[in-house]
């Protein structure tokens, strides 16, 4: 299997010390499957853990750093799914990644009901409300908008894979807010943590991360905020030890 293909680059992934294959074309993940990767509570002995909408396998390849334990990862766009299991067999962890080639839609029928400890997700951010706005380039269009799957279908989905008291977290936008609130509590997902995340201070937040247990008793906490720049346009501490570790 050739490792790069047309356009693709080999990216590093500095504080994990490992590579992923992008591309400009078909897919490059942004800070906020890295923030994800960071802000997801992960068993680091014992458990399942499953990943949807993974997209060219980053949050799987971020995740295997901080567990031992077994990782399914869940994309529908069979390009990605190739680049995403050569990043995996490029960097030698195959034994710990599955990759599943698949809907998320209705996914519990394929791997079971019930049976993870931790889901996280990145689901596309767009509706498809305005067509004008939607990419022509099918691979981007589907990874950004709600195309085949919705905000909707990612949330009940998590769901219906978490064993009770197991944790789903999930990036979005702030706009999305009360749409997350509302369908996370549809479907017995009760917000535990959330966070703003922002350009910068003195801006509005442009990213949440939020996190639910699966029939858990009501108590939200609001987190700190996060800047990823400081007033400098250089990354805040904290951003800059998520994405080069700490010196």
């Amino acid at each position: 299997m050739d490792l790069l293909k047309g356009d693709e680059r080999l990216d590093y992934l500095l504080a994990e010390n490992l590579r992923i294959i992008q591309s400009p074309t078909v897919f490059s993940f942004s800070l906020d499957a890295v923030l994800l990767a960071n802000f997801s509570y992960i068993p680091k002995h014992k458990g399942k853990i499953i990943d949807l909408c993974s997209g060219n396998g980053i949050i799987p390849l971020l995740l295997s750093k901080r567990t031992n334990v077994k990782i399914q990862a869940v994309e529908i766009q069979e390009r990605l799914v190739d680049m995403a299991q050569r990043s995996i067999n490029y960097n030698g962890l195959q034994p710990q990644i599955e990759l599943i080639h698949g809907d998320i839609r209705g996914l519990y029928k394929e791997v079971g009901h019930s049976r993870y400890d931790v889901v996280t997700c990145n689901p596309p951010y767009f509706t498809t409300d305005d067509r004008d706005k939607i990419n022509d380039n099918e691979h981007l269009a589907i990874a950004r908008h709600e195309i085949l799957c919705t905000l909707e279908d990612a949330i009940q989905s998590a769901s219906l894979l978490l064993k009770q008291g197991g944790k789903a977290a999930f990036v979005h936008r702030p706009g999305r807010l009360l749409d997350i609130l509302f369908l996370m509590r549809k479907y017995r997902l009760e917000p535990k943590r959330l966070r703003f995340v922002y350009p910068k201070e003195g801006r509005e937040a442009n990213t949440i991360l939020i996190e639910g247990a699966k029939d858990a008793k009501p108590d939200m906490k609001v987190l700190p905020p996060l800047y990823v720049f400081d007033q400098k346009n250089q990354y805040s501490k904290e951003v800059h030890e998520i994405l080069y570790g700490k010196e």
